[in-house]
């Protein structure tokens, strides 16, 4: 684990991987760390917004207990999904299953939301279980719907409003995940528990 600053109010916290985000992002969630305002996960880094000292901040962190892997207790939610995707046959014939084998294991898996991005409200969703390597699209759509219940990589996501993308997709959900009318209007927020219901 590095730390290093970012800017003046801010630590960016270097790891080796998804799991030590992962860990780490949950141990901050779960304790009140004294002067930290904001927690940001991506794929290998978590940037920690201070509102304290920062010296401070960096010494509770790198004090921090926390072990690679480990998914927060935070809160737990539940998407409907209609799995009638473009691509549920396809990604059935990457897994050497059928189209009921891919409804069943995306449902049986509690998913937890790593990190944000892409576009407001887009939770790249990690599983308790082995991850899928479902590759992208080899040419992304032009439009995807709001609502898409997509696959990449290990990932699986809900597309928050109609653009291009280049994931597979399984089914849509007809829970808005970013509403800004909503507070919090990201649906999806780091360290969310998700569990996905055919519907």
């Amino acid at each position: 684990m590095r730390v290093l600053p970012s800017g003046s109010s801010a630590l960016l916290v270097e790891l080796d991987d998804l799991d030590a985000v992962l860990g780490f992002t949950a141990a901050l969630l779960d304790r009140a760390v004294p002067g930290v305002a904001d927690v940001v996960p991506a794929a290998r880094t978590v940037l920690v917004v201070a509102d304290g000292d920062l010296a401070d901040v960096r010494a509770a962190l790198e004090r921090l207990p926390w072990r690679p892997g480990r998914r927060g207790s935070g809160e737990r939610v539940e998407l409907p999904v209609h799995y009638d995707g473009a691509d549920l046959a396809a990604v059935a014939g990457l897994l050497g299953t059928d189209a009921d084998g891919v409804v069943a294991a995306h449902t049986s898996r509690e998913w937890t939301v790593a990190f944000c991005g892409f576009a407001p409200g887009f939770g790249y969703c990690t599983p308790d279980a082995e991850p899928w390597d479902v590759p992208r699209l080899a040419s992304p759509r032009t439009r995807v719907p709001a609502g898409a219940v997509g696959l990449a990589g290990g990932f699986t996501g809900v597309y928050p409003r109609e653009s291009p993308g280049g994931w597979q997709l399984l089914g849509r959900t007809d829970v808005a995940v970013f509403d800004l009318s909503r507070d919090p209007a990201a649906l999806l927020r780091p360290g969310v528990r998700v569990r996905f219901v055919p519907c």
